[in-house]
């Protein structure tokens, strides 16, 4: 249940079959709360058959469970998935800045934001917890990264430019590569600007 690049689990079960094994690829999204909750979602590729057998037990981890396709399509389903976060991590982060800057209540500004459009589950889940400067993993910043790697890499492959987010590969590599946070959440991307400021003043 592990994230990888989708040609690595198309290998896997393509490995499996030829010496009878059903392999599923079947990566999760939800953090530690959905761990802990049994809320994960489960994005799963391969075989049906297979998929209804072992449906069962993903549903007692799950509140979501999802097969998308042939082996490799769990995978791409989970890039999916990081993409999306790319963009709610980056706009959590510089709301909370701008928050700041204006003189505003985070507190009130992530209550009053959680109730309308913007709201999303970084915002409900980390956005609290960063208020709180707790940059605990529910999700380890460098295992992001290792994901949006391969988001980036599958998209080139098919010909997509995603500015957003390579832009967010960018900010998450500054986070671990030069400030070494990479044990810290996602949430910790914030970080990277308060360093940033302390070494311009």
């Amino acid at each position: 249940m592990t994230t990888s690049k989708p040609s690595l689990a198309q290998k896997i079960a393509e490995h499996g079959e030829r010496n009878g094994i059903h392999v599923l690829d079947a990566p999760v999204s939800g953090g530690d709360v959905g761990a802990k909750n049994a809320t994960l979602t489960v994005m799963v590729g391969g075989n049906e058959k297979t998929y209804q057998q072992v449906k069962p037990l993903f549903e007692k981890i799950s509140k979501k469970v999802t097969l998308f396709g042939p082996a490799g399509s769990g995978q791409h389903a989970k890039m999916a998935n990081q993409i999306m976060i790319a963009g709610t991590m980056t706009g959590l982060t510089e709301t909370l800045l701008y928050t700041k800057a204006a003189g505003l209540d985070p507190h009130k500004v992530l209550n009053a934001l959680s109730a309308g459009g913007a709201q999303n589950w970084s915002l409900s889940n980390y956005g609290p917890r960063i208020l709180q400067d707790d940059y605990t993993p529910g999700f380890f910043a460098r295992h992001f990264l290792k994901d949006l790697r391969i988001a980036l890499q599958e998209a080139d492959r098919m010909g997509l430019d995603l500015s957003a987010t390579a832009n967010a590969k960018r900010l998450y590599e500054v986070m671990i590569d030069v400030y070494g946070l990479g044990d810290q959440g996602t949430q910790g991307l914030i970080n990277i600007y308060s360093k940033t400021t302390k070494e311009n003043n």
